[in-house]
């Protein structure tokens, strides 16, 4: 059986990093520079496709093995600035508008980051037809402080630049867990990051494995598109996360995540369907290795998969992932248990991916 926890004292620092830096979808060069940092020692080679997705390869010979998480997180760009000073915005990824009143926001420019509050009309001021419709994402606006456009000016904001949540990497009371921003989906650059550290320790694999952070996953998931050209992948897994329904009245899901109950397979999003002889071999890995996992369906939304297994003639894929609450707002909270078993399951796997494994895959 393989080692059973991750390398604790420096997975939580590089896990903080990811999440702090910002870059969401089409900015995403500060993540991918950091990723490429903790990686680079553990590669044999490191490259980049067109639109930044950042590729690394640890093995020389062998099939081709990719393991693909997202370097962006969902924010804003900032459209209009008002006369008075506001900016307007548009969203970049799925934003539900409910989350978003009186958040604090980071404004990215040229000149530095700016703390800002989106703010909204009060409920105070609403009729109580309104206030029962909640609030339009187009209502709402940044409001940084200041007094005027010349004011934002002076700041160096202009139309184009970034905007992320505010909300600092933090433990938690309970040690295994931990909150953050845009852990949706630093944690799977962490994830893949961790395996490539793990097989540079003299870990023999009879393949080679490629760690990939794709670029624009929260906008349609582009950058699995161009990463998996380049690396032309014989078997690959999305790994990101799963929706965390452990929390008061969820009512009725497909299936149920909990915290620190282990990793997530997911069976059926709404652009992939898990490939079944691939799915078979997963399932008996985690149970050579006393892996606890479980099961997601989801009906809305996907991940890189949906792009990566009908690269050319069809990649056998399957996307494993980690637990999350509250994705898609300001703070989403993820367990390290869950962490360290996805990253087991990824080693076990590699260690039985070889030729003659993965063409079985497709008889």
């Amino acid at each position: 059986m393989l080692q059973t926890t991750t390398t604790r004292h420096s997975f939580a620092t590089m896990l903080q990093e990811l999440v702090d830096v910002a870059g969401p979808p089409g900015h995403e060069r500060a993540v991918r520079q950091v990723m490429q940092k903790w990686i680079k020692p553990w590669s044999d080679e490191i490259i980049t496709d067109r639109l930044g997705s950042l590729i690394a390869r640890k093995g020389l010979s062998g099939p081709k093995v990719m393991l693909a998480a997202h370097l962006d997180e969902i924010g804003f760009m900032v459209t209009r600035i008002t006369e008075e000073g506001y900016l307007r915005f548009q969203t970049l990824g799925g934003w539900w508008s409910q989350v978003l009143p009186a958040q604090r926001v980071e404004v990215h420019s040229r000149k530095g980051k700016f703390l800002g509050i989106i703010g909204s009309k009060p409920p105070h001021l609403m009729p109580p037809d309104e206030r029962k419709k909640g609030i339009n994402i187009d209502d709402l606006f940044i409001d940084l402080g200041l007094e005027s456009l010349e004011e934002v000016e002076a700041l160096g904001i202009r139309p184009g630049d970034t905007v992320i949540p505010y909300s600092p990497y933090t433990q938690m009371s309970n040690p295994n867990r931990a909150v953050g921003k845009a852990m949706d989906n630093r944690i799977g650059c962490a994830v893949v990051t961790e395996v490539l550290y793990r097989l540079s320790q003299g870990v023999r694999h009879p393949n080679q494995v490629f760690a990939v952070g794709t670029v624009m996953e929260e906008v349609g998931r582009r950058g699995a598109k161009t990463a998996t050209a380049v690396v032309k992948p014989d078997v690959a897994f999305a790994i990101d996360v799963g929706i965390a329904t452990d929390t008061p009245k969820i009512g009725f899901t497909p299936t149920s995540l909990h915290l620190g109950k282990g990793p997530v397979l997911a069976l059926y999003d709404a652009g992939h369907i898990a490939h079944q002889p691939l799915l078979q071999l997963v399932r008996e890995v985690a149970e050579e290795e006393g892996i606890p996992y479980q099961y997601e369906v989801v009906t809305r939304g996907g991940t890189d998969a949906s792009h990566i297994h009908v690269h050319h003639h069809g990649v056998p894929t399957l996307t494993l992932g980690v637990p999350s609450r509250y994705i898609h707002s300001h703070t989403s909270i993820i367990d390290q248990r869950d962490v360290d078993h996805l990253v087991n399951w990824l080693l076990a796997l590699t260690m039985r991916l070889d030729r003659r494994t993965i063409e079985k895959l497709t008889r």
